[in-house]
């Protein structure tokens, strides 16, 4: 089997590691990472529980595949309740330090309590200590990585870190590994800050010996990479340009959200796209793109690698950004850049560093300060409250100053740190909150693209894109194209893709291989890894059983049919531009349909019968 068996159990309030067995009946029925430790917390936790105290716990959790041969096989995933929104978190992220938790012997790392002073987990193998972190609180996760490579003398050590936005409360904050991989949304990182844990630094050398059948998986793995190798997307859009690949194309389809979503197309598009990445800097000759970069096991490598131009005004003061690091992704290009009108590659980049350093997500940073231009065009924020700064769309000098007040949860940054729904509360209009259960929303506008909007407004953690990615059938025409501006068949897709991720992202694996396999792509390499029935099938309901599970969850957490839904801006103003024009969302037509397939009632509550057939 690809699990080791085995849970590390961290006792923060009484500084204790224990090992313990992995419950292997739930790891048959929920595979592993986001399946498997989702059903771990919705044991061990009341879901009415303050997701900052310390009854709350957080999860570290990889897949049976993570740290194996497979391709993307990276990936780890932490579980909590989050304080952005108060339901399910699961916020997934690759790098290496999954294959490095997997390789020193552990399938996850359930933490509880409150460590009484700062600490960081020292885990070497089998081996695991809790140690003084009080040299690094206060300090960004750039710093944090380097101290600690340099107290363990150890350059191959992995470490996933907090920032400075974590520990000063910003909600949306994540916990950074590797420098600019993140576990990015939900607040996961406001979590971990809150249990006074600043990282955990990690060395494998163990391995990943027990796979099933070693040259079945092989045959398997093999044939996959194949697969990704001749895929138009996994084999040369993402490997080329990233996720920046869908900056023009996604603008070009009019479903690319611009100033607070009031528009759908943005002018500045082409200045902030994967091929502007390329293009040579009038200043200096050079591009922004340095380079890709691939995760642990990854045969695509759609990660960035970029610099920024010395000379621009953003970065006199940081001479530590004018070297390499994590460059835009899409959905941070979008947020730093459409959503608030800023058409500034360089600035964007910089925002976008010190998302990485300091951990906060980009998406809801962006998205937060959308809102607060809008406030201020509309004179509901004034020039007192922002410490003098104009809030004005457009302004590349807003994002990077209030970017920088926001890593360190100062002035202005302390409010835009709450999020969108708390900000636009504050200031008596909620309307112009642009999230789903208090979540901001990522890069595709639901009037262009109508499947996203009930992917969003069904989304388990709020507005999300990665649960259920529609786009790749409306726009993409993977595995078959759909018209993005009608509504018949998006209930039943949105279902499939939904039950689909869930299974992806439980077996360790990235969920941009789906843009060239299928799970009967997947079943073979996770059937040759782990015991049990794992055919497509299996896949499916375990998929489904997850889904279901993460619902009764946000249930018992307070959460309500009525929660999914979408910003009035979506279902009453249409799009002004673009093949889209005059459309809003038709959520209501769709969203009856979802609910009858997913076997729940007409208010959205899984039925007994739903329960019963998935063993819940």
């Amino acid at each position: 089997m690809a699990w080791t068996g085995s849970v590390l159990r961290v006792n923060l309030t009484e500084g204790r590691c224990e090992r313990k067995p992995l419950n292997m009946l739930w790891a048959r029925r929920y595979l592993g990472q986001r399946g498997l430790a989702t059903k771990y917390l919705c044991e061990e936790i009341d879901p009415t529980v303050d997701p900052l105290s310390p009854e709350n716990k957080m999860i570290m959790a990889t897949g049976p595949l993570t740290g194996t041969m497979a391709s993307t096989g990276g990936r780890y995933s932490v579980i909590t309740k989050s304080p952005l929104t108060g339901a399910i978190a699961c916020s997934n992220s690759g790098g290496f330090i999954g294959a490095e938790i997997k390789n020193a012997g552990w399938d996850m790392i359930i933490f509880e309590g409150r460590a009484p002073t700062p600490v960081y987990l020292y885990l070497e193998n089998e081996q695991a200590e809790l140690l003084p972190a009080d040299a690094i609180w206060g300090r960004s996760v750039w710093e944090t990585d380097e101290w600690l490579h340099r107290q363990h003398q150890n350059p191959l050590l992995r470490i996933a870190a907090v920032g400075r936005a974590a520990e000063q409360g910003c909600l949306y904050a994540g916990i950074i590994n590797d420098l600019h991989r993140a576990a990015g949304r939900s607040g996961v990182g406001t979590v971990m800050a809150s249990k006074n844990l600043k990282a955990v630094a990690v060395r494998g050398t163990l391995g990943v010996g027990n796979i099933k059948d070693p040259a079945a998986f092989i045959k398997a793995t093999e044939a996959g990479k194949k697969v990704l190798a001749d895929g138009a997307v996994t084999g040369q859009g993402l490997p080329e340009y990233g996720t920046q690949v869908l900056m023009n194309v996604i603008n070009e389809v009019g479903a690319m959200p611009t100033r607070n979503m009031r528009e759908v197309q943005f002018e500045g598009a082409g200045k902030i796209s994967g091929e502007a990445m390329h293009e040579p800097r009038p200043s200096d000759g050079k591009p922004n793109l340095v380079t890709n970069a691939a995760c642990f096991g990854c045969t695509i490598a759609c990660g960035r690698i970029s610099t920024i131009d010395r000379g621009h005004f953003t970065i006199e003061h940081k001479p530590e950004y004018w070297g390499a690091s994590g460059g835009l992704e899409f959905e941070a290009a979008w947020a730093l850049g459409s959503d608030i009108g800023v058409d500034d590659l360089d600035a964007l980049t910089y925002a976008n560093f010190l998302c990485n350093e300091d951990g906060f997500d980009p998406i809801s940073f962006g998205s937060t300060l959308a809102a607060a231009m809008e406030l201020y065009e509309l004179g509901l924020i004034g020039k007192d409250e922002t410490g003098g700064i104009e809030l004005r769309f457009g302004s590349a000098e807003a994002l990077t100053t209030t970017a920088e007040l926001t890593a360190r949860g100062e002035g202005f940054g302390k409010m835009l740190g709450l999020g969108s729904k708390r900000l636009c509360e504050h200031y008596g209009r909620p309307d112009l909150s642009m999230t789903v259960k208090g979540q901001e929303f990522p890069a595709y506008d639901p009037r262009g693209i109508q499947g996203m909007g009930l992917t969003y407004a069904t989304s388990n953690r709020g507005a999300c894109h990665l649960r259920s990615y529609t786009v790749s059938s409306e726009v993409l025409g993977i595995p078959e194209k759909t018209d993005p501006l009608v509504t018949e068949g998006k209930a039943a897709m949105v279902k499939a893709f939904q039950d689909a991720t869930a299974a992806v992202d439980s077996a360790g694996l990235c969920v941009f291989t789906t843009f060239a396999w299928t799970l009967a792509d997947i079943a073979p390499q996770i059937a040759a890894a782990c015991e049990g029935d794992w055919s497509v099938e299996n896949l499916v309901e375990t998929g489904e059983r997850i889904w279901n599970l993460e619902r009764q969850f946000n249930m018992a957490a307070g959460l309500t049919g009525k929660d999914d839904t979408l910003p009035k801006r979506l279902l009453k103003e249409a799009a002004k531009t673009g093949p889209a024009k005059g459309r809003v969302n038709d959520l209501e037509k769709m969203l009856p349909e979802y609910y009858q397939l997913r076997g729940w009632t007409t208010d959205g509550i899984p039925s007994k019968e739903t329960l019963d057939r998935l063993g819940l």
